[in-house]
């Protein structure tokens, strides 16, 4: 990203690795909507920045305080890797803003991200992991950002046996967040999305019901449906008018939950009787994925147990190193097919 709505190519410094440090080569790795939307101003300007923050790949180098890892190690890498030693940490159960607002994203945030040739990893022994035996590199690929965020929206809600749910868009976070919520237990899923493949896994994923903006006023729809409103209700995409919507189908004591970036420019309101004039002890939960080591190794044993198949969400595959640039374009122009695509960094052989 050279600046806002103008990205390319750059030549930069090769990263320095601390002691306690990894470099790293991707093998793979995926564009994602917060890279286009980040390139496109959604998070302010940025100059020079070097984009990314989904990848597998292989260490070329560790600092001397390193125990976990090697050169040679292939390693699954979470989007969000927080500092440890952070108050913010100590403080909270997400890990997500471990020195102020996410700022434990370090990709994208305060440094360069995973498309370049090498790549850093903070606090490496903390923040990595060794891809396992019967995880291929793909479905690991899936876990670091949208199975991780996905369920994170699951999570947040507190989906619990039978609960009625749903989730409004079904993009690849929100496909996560529906296979997420059937995992947790929760009986009826409805799902609210449009795109025919988006809909057909979902469905595998174990949506009961699908809903579409095409047909009114998704809210309506929903609590027509279900007599009343869902018991809890993920935001996974829209924008502000999403968020009123996810309010007025949720009914009183249950639970609001976001996963949505939304943009700088929008404002979140909604009528003030949506939420019971105050009293309709309606939970309204918002949060970026925790990160670390120990978070995606979990994710990792549900593939490597076959509790879920995190490929179904890749739609498209490059090969190539430059091939990045094709495909941070597919994700930009949001195709009518695309899911998510990958890119196998192989010319980095």
């Amino acid at each position: 990203m050279y600046s806002v709505g103008n990205v390319g190519w750059i030549e930069a410094d090769a990263p320095a690795c601390g002691p306690l440090d990894a470099l790293v080569r991707p093998t793979i790795v995926a564009p994602c909507t917060s890279d286009t939307h980040m390139s496109h101003g959604g998070s302010g300007p940025k100059e020079n920045l070097i984009l990314g923050h989904e990848a597998v790949g292989v260490v070329t180098q560790v600092g001397e305080q390193v125990t976990n890892f090697k050169p040679g190690d292939y390693v699954v890498v979470p989007c969000c890797t927080p500092d440890w030693l952070a108050p913010g940490v100590q403080n909270t159960v997400s890990f997500s803003h471990d020195l102020g607002l996410m700022q434990s994203f370090k990709f994208l945030g305060c440094k360069h991200g995973v498309f370049a040739e090498l790549f850093h990893v903070n606090q490496a022994d903390a923040n990595m992991v060794k891809l396992p035996n019967g995880v291929s590199p793909e479905a690991a690929l899936m876990t670091v950002d949208m199975m991780s965020t996905g369920f994170h929206g699951v999570e947040l809600a507190n989906i619990g046996f039978g609960d009625t749910v749903a989730v409004i868009g079904i993009g690849p976070v929100g496909l996560m967040a529906v296979a997420g919520a059937a995992l947790r237990g929760a009986g009826r899923i409805i799902a609210v999305g449009t795109r025919p493949n988006c809909v057909k896994i979902a469905r595998e994923y174990g949506a009961t019901d699908i809903v579409s903006y095409k047909d009114g006023d998704i809210a309506a729809q929903i609590i027509a449906l279900t007599g009343g409103g869902v018991d809890k209700t993920i935001i996974a995409g829209g924008n502000a008018e999403t968020f009123a919507q996810a309010i007025a189908m949720t009914r009183e004591m249950g639970t609001i939950a976001n996963v949505n970036f939304f943009d700088v420019t929008e404002t979140l309101a909604f009528p003030a009787y949506l939420w019971g004039l105050g009293m309709a002890n309606k939970d309204i939960r918002g949060g970026f994925c925790p990160g670390g080591a120990k978070r995606i190794e979990k994710l990792l044993a549900l593939i490597a147990a076959g509790r879920i198949d995190t490929t179904k969400l890749i739609t498209h595959s490059f090969r190539g190193f430059d091939k990045i640039a094709d495909a941070f374009a597919l994700m930009d122009s949001k195709a009518q097919d695309l899911i998510k695509p990958i890119v196998y960094c192989d010319d980095l052989a």
